[in-house]
C-alpha cells in the first residue's frame, strides 16, 4: 500500500528531526517553513519573528545532554555553546541527511483543514510573493514550536514607560536603548536571569530590579568545574517521587535557595517548578547590582507598586513571562490550547484524530533535542503502520496518568502544563510503548494509515 503523503509544519528542531525520521522510514514528506532558514527558535534574527534568541545567548543545557543520538555535537564545542554554534549544528544536521530538498522555505501554512473523509487540505502562502496554494496530504505533523507567541503579565493599572517582552530583546541597544535606565524585569526563568545579568553590568549605568511572583530555585551551571547537568539523570526504574525527595534533600549543597540572594522564598519545593539555571545571577544579586522584589501589585504611571508595600519608579518593564501554546493555522473551534493545555497521548496523538500528530510540545527536562528525536521515531513508525496506538478511551486514561506522573506535583502555572522527564519518557517509549504499538499493528494486520492517494 502507498505510504501516506505527509506534511510537516515547521523546520525547527522538531520539524527537522521529524523530516529526517520520515525519510529514514521511506515516507513521502514535505516540510513547510515560513522562514528562509532552518533552526526555528535557534535561528537568531529569524525573519519569521519566531526566534527568541538574544545576542549573548548561550544554551543553558550542556552539549552533553543536548546532542541528537544519531548526530552528536562536535567534540570541539564548548560545554555551553553560543546560539550561533547551535544554529551551525542544526544546519549541519539538515545537510548531513539531505533534508533541505524536502523543505519549502518561505512557504508557511496559513490554514489547515481536516477533510470530511480524513486527510488534510493545507493553504500555504509564500512570504515574498504572497502567492497562495492549496494542497492535500494524508497525514499532518505539527511542529511549529511553543516559544514564539509571547505571554505578558496582566497587572492592574497602566504603565506609561516603555515595555517589551523578553522574546523581542536582542541586546542593550535593540530594540530599546537600555543604558542609564531604571529597568524592571518581571519573571525568574532562564531568559529573565540572562537579561537581568546583562543589563545590570555597571558599565551600562542601569538600575535593575528583578520581580518574581513564585520565585525559583537557582541551580548552578557548573559543579566541580564541569557542567552541572552531567550529574543529572533520572532512573526510570525508581519512582520519580523518591528521586525528587533525594534532589530536594541534596539541593542545599548546590546553594540554589533564592533567599540566600535576597529573593523571595519559593512557593514550591525543589523540582515542583522548572528551576532557573544561572551561575551569574546570584553574584549580581550579592554584589548589589540587582534589586530583588516579589510580585507586582499594580501599575501607576511610571510607578510600580509591589506586594510588599514598597514602590519604585521605572523607565522600562521587560516581561520575561513565558509563551502561549498557539496553532494559528487551525480554526480555534477545531483545535486550540486554552491556558496552554492540550491533551495528547504521549504528547503526540490527539485522541480521535488518526491523521494528526504533534512533535515538540513539551517542557522536557533536561532538554528538548533528544526528546523530539524520540517522538519522531514513533511518528515515522506510525506513518508506515509499524505502530498503532491503543483505543481512544485507553489513550485518554493514559493521558491522565501521565499528567499525574509528570505534573501532579508541579506548580499550577501555564509553563508547567506540558512538563515531563525525558529519561523516563524515553525509557517508556523504547521499552513499552513502541513494542506494544508493534504488537497492536501485527494484531490488526494492516497499516494504521494506508495512504489515501496513489
Amino acid at each position: 500500500m502507498a505510504r501516506p503523503r505527509t506534511a510537516v509544519i515547521g523546520a525547527g528542531i522538531s520539524g527537522l528531526t521529524t523530516s529526517k525520521m520520515l525519510e529514514d522510514y521511506g515516507v513521502p514528506w514535505t516540510t513547510f517553513e515560513s522562514s528562509d532558514r532552518v533552526g526555528g527558535n535557534w535561528a537568531f534574527g529569524n525573519p519569521n519573528g519566531h526566534s527568541s534568541s538574544y545576542q549573548s545567548l548561550h544554551i543553558d543545557t550542556s552539549k552533553h545532554q543536548l546532542s541528537f543520538r544519531d548526530f552528536p555535537m562536535p567534540e570541539d564545542y564548548p560545554d555551553f555553546p553560543h546560539h550561533t554554534l547551535i544554529k551551525q549544528y542544526l544546519d549541519a544536521y539538515a545537510d548531513a541527511f539531505g533534508l533541505r530538498e524536502g523543505i519549502e522555505f518561505e512557504n508557511g501554512v496559513e490554514h489547515a483543514e481536516r477533510l470530511p473523509g480524513g486527510g488534510w487540505e493545507l493553504t500555504t502562502r509564500h512570504r515574498r510573493t504572497g502567492q497562495t496554494e492549496t494542497r492535500r496530504f494524508d497525514l499532518l505533523v505539527v511542529a511549529n514550536g511553543h516559544h514564539w507567541d509571547p505571554r505578558t503579565a496582566d497587572f492592574p493599572g497602566e504603565f506609561t514607560g516603555e515595555t517589551i517582552h523578553s522574546h523581542h530583546y536582542i541586546d542593550p541597544w535593540t530594540p530599546l536603548h537600555l543604558m542609564d535606565r531604571r529597568i524592571l524585569v518581571v519573571g525568574l526563568g532562564n531568559s529573565a536571569a540572562d537579561i537581568t545579568v546583562e543589563l545590570s553590568q555597571r558599565a551600562l549605568r542601569n538600575e535593575v530590579t528583578l520581580s518574581t511572583r513564585s520565585s525559583a530555585w537557582i541551580v548552578p551551571k557548573l559543579i566541580g568545574g564541569k557542567a552541572a547537568d552531567m550529574n543529572y539523570r533520572t532512573i526510570p526504574q525508581i519512582p520519580l517521587s523518591w528521586q525528587r525527595k533525594a534532589a530536594q534533600w541534596g539541593q542545599r549543597f548546590t546553594y540554589s535557595d533564592p533567599t540566600l540572594y535576597g529573593l523571595p522564598a519559593p512557593n514550591h519545593k525543589f523540582f515542583e517548578a522548572h528551576p532557573t539555571q544561572s551561575g551569574e545571577l546570584p553574584l549580581r544579586l550579592k554584589s548589589g547590582d540587582v534589586t530583588p522584589k516579589g510580585d507586582v501589585a499594580r501599575l501607576d504611571g511610571e510607578t510600580v507598586h509591589f506586594e510588599d508595600g514598597t514602590s519604585a519608579d521605572f523607565d522600562v518593564i521587560i516581561y520575561a513571562t513565558g509563551y502561549n501554546l498557539t496553532f494559528p493555522f487551525f480554526d480555534p473551534e477545531f483545535l486550540s490550547a486554552p491556558d496552554n493545555r492540550i491533551d495528547l497521548y504521549k504528547r503526540i496523538i490527539k485522541p480521535g484524530l488518526d491523521d494528526l500528530l504533534f512533535v515538540g510540545f513539551a517542557q522536557a527536562t533536561p532538554t528538548l533535542f533528544p526528546f523530539v528525536e524520540c517522538q519522531a521515531r514513533l511518528v515515522a513508525a506510525y506513518a508506515v503502520g509499524e505502530y498503532v496506538p491503543p483505543s481512544v478511551d485507553e489513550m485518554r486514561r493514559v493521558i491522565r496518568a501521565d499528567d499525574e506522573l509528570y505534573m501532579g506535583h508541579m506548580l499550577d502555572r501555564p509553563r508547567h502544563t506540558h512538563q515531563l522527564d525525558y529519561f523516563v519518557y524515553e525509557h517508556q517509549m523504547r521499552t513499552k510503548e513502541l513494542p506494544a504499538g508493534r504488537r497492536r499493528a501485527q494484531a490488526q494486520g494492516v497499516p494504521v494509515l494506508a495512504g489515501r492517494s496513489s
